[in-house]
């Protein structure tokens, strides 16, 4: 039941799910990892941060859907079919940012930079274990229990829609 009322069940909620997470996730976790970058956290940082925002959500708008399937498949080897919906959405979110954070930090810094150089690539172990850990923290915590919350509002909606137009008919 859970699956059927807390994920997206068309193209249209899919849409609508994915921009809740992206939008909650990219105005988090950007300007977070950026403030760890520069070692401080200051307003001016966060400022400079949300100015490149739009680019990197474009970025990572491309991402998800070029890893939703390899995400998906890594989820099936780890999970059974019986297992717990929790189990599921965990290990998926597990799954996504292992593959979103490993492309993220090397391309994310590129955006933030404004220039394309080797050193996200020199300081890839270095910066990804941090930049994994903030993601999915982020994701696991707040974008995802918001837009499956969201899911799950426009579903109980719907069908209390089709309830009354139910009772309506036989009335």
């Amino acid at each position: 039941m859970e699956f059927y009322m807390k994920l997206p069940r068309n193209k249209k909620e899919f849409a609508l799910f994915m921009a809740v997470i992206s939008i909650i996730s990219v105005n988090i976790i950007a300007p977070l990892i950026t403030c760890f970058e520069m070692g401080t956290f200051s307003l001016d940082i966060w400022k400079n941060a949300i100015k490149v925002i739009p680019f990197i959500w474009i970025c990572a708008i491309a991402l998800v859907l070029a890893t939703y399937k390899p995400a998906e498949w890594m989820t099936g080897k780890i999970v059974e079919k019986d297992d717990s919906f929790n189990a599921h959405i965990i290990i998926n979110i597990l799954c996504t940012v292992f593959l979103m954070s490993i492309f993220l930090t090397v391309i994310g810094t590129w955006i933030g930079s404004g220039a394309i150089t080797m050193e996200p690539i020199d300081m890839f172990f270095y910066k990804w274990p941090r930049n994994f850990a903030i993601s999915f923290g982020v994701e696991l915590c707040i974008a995802q229990p918001i837009a499956r919350a969201v899911m799950s509002l426009i579903h109980s909606k719907a069908e209390e829609t089709e309830y009354n137009e139910e009772i309506e008919k036989t009335s």
